[in-house]
């Protein structure tokens, strides 16, 4: 018994923390499941919309997981403070994260456009009406996840929980719930031919210009948070989007099963946030010279690294029996409670296992490039999970014979 809670993690208090924090994240990326299982005739309507889903969603996790990480660390050392002194920690850190939202945006519909016409998607969507849709998507969302991001910051200052166990499941998790809905309002946007246009052209002119004016200002963490993020970013939206494209193409497994739908969102978060606890607990110990980078993980690391692990079996079957649940209660098509537990725990682990590489080995490089493994760790982790969760819950879907 000892040893199994020595494998748990440092502390029940952090096992219940990360635990509580997973399952509130499977509960609620069920409401993104459901809506993406509700909406397949207006991604059947706009070609290349799906492609661009996992990519927008996550790059909300990427960016205010980020967040979080670096609040995470500002409170481990004291630094800390809520003010709307845009010269603060906090201030500075607001500031990039909604110049990166736009940035990423414009980026992303680009990738999304070049990637699927490249892949043979050729009837997707124009790019300015995937302008429109992402960056309007994005900055719907946004709002949303950065209040929360910076109560969730403030709340475990008065609480005295460790942000690094619930900030990556609970921020992913908003994500998923916000950034679908926000998707699907900003497609709406679309259907009015040369406004469509106009409005796409002046959400890239505005973007550009907001990051030209934040790199070219006096605050010294602004402008290094926007040049170590922007490449990470758009490596991990072109990840992203890669994942999308896999989804895209087997859309109609997923239409005519509308459970699985339903389990990918949740799919993608667990193993997203899974890496991103592992990724913000390294990257703490790191800079409070707990945990050294080395090759081999030491005996705290490997600690951490069976602690993320061992959540995995219980969360993945919940997030499996959730979808099943969800299915049944909007109406749609599953191919059974045992079948759809199989497929999201051999696709977990598949996904988990390589997480753990990422988000260890990720963190390693950054330090020893120079670079705040803080700004890194989430992006890294978070994007290669959307490519490999992808692929992983496919193959686990034509391994069970489901497609």
């Amino acid at each position: 018994m000892t040893r199994l809670r020595a494998l748990l993690g440092p502390d029940a208090a952090g096992t219940r923390q990360s635990l509580t924090a997973l399952g509130l994240s499977t509960l609620t990326s069920l409401a993104a499941g459901v809506t993406l299982g509700a909406i397949t005739g207006t991604l059947e309507r706009l070609p290349g919309l799906l492609v661009l889903v996992p990519a927008s969603i996550g790059m909300r996790g990427n960016i205010f997981g980020a967040l979080g990480s670096r609040l995470s660390t500002s409170i481990h050392t004291g630094t800390f403070g809520l003010s709307r002194r845009p010269d603060t920690v906090v201030g500075q850190n607001v500031i990039a994260s909604l110049v990166l939202t736009t940035v990423t945006a414009v980026v992303l519909a680009g990738i999304t456009k070049a990637v699927a016409v490249a892949l043979g998607l050729s009837q997707t969507i124009p790019v300015l009406d995937l302008v429109v849709i992402s960056v309007v998507g994005a900055l719907l969302s946004s709002v949303v996840v950065l209040a929360f991001t910076l109560a969730l910051a403030a709340g475990s200052v008065r609480f005295g929980w460790d942000l690094d166990n619930v900030n990556a499941p609970l921020v992913a998790s908003v994500g998923d719930v916000v950034g679908l809905p926000s998707l699907w309002v900003a497609s709406l946007l679309v259907a009015f031919g040369l406004f469509s246009d106009i409005l796409g052209a002046l959400l890239v002119v505005g973007s550009a210009g907001a990051l030209v004016v934040a790199l070219r200002s006096r605050l010294e963490l602004l402008v290094r948070v926007l040049r170590e993020s922007v490449p990470i970013l758009c490596v991990a939206g072109l990840i992203s989007v890669v994942a999308g494209i896999a989804i895209e193409r087997r859309l109609s497994t997923f239409t005519a099963l509308p459970a699985l739908l339903v389990l990918l969102p949740g799919h993608l978060s667990t193993a997203g946030a899974l890496g991103g606890v592992l990724a913000n607990r390294l990257s703490s110990k790191i800079h409070l010279g707990v945990v050294r980078a080395a090759a081999v993980p030491g005996r705290e690391a490997r600690a951490d690294i069976a602690f993320v692990i061992l959540l995995a079996v219980p969360v993945f079957a919940l997030n499996a029996a959730v979808a099943e649940v969800a299915a049944h209660l909007i109406g749609v098509a599953s191919p059974g409670l045992g079948l759809i537990v199989a497929a999201s725990l051999i696709g977990g682990l598949i996904a988990v296992g390589f997480a753990v590489l990422i988000a260890y080995y990720g963190t390693l490089a950054a330090v020893r490039l120079g670079l705040d493994p803080d700004t890194y760790g989430v992006p890294m982790v978070t994007s290669s999970i959307d490519l490999v969760g992808a692929f992983s819950l496919i193959f686990a879907i034509l391994a069970l014979g489901l497609a």
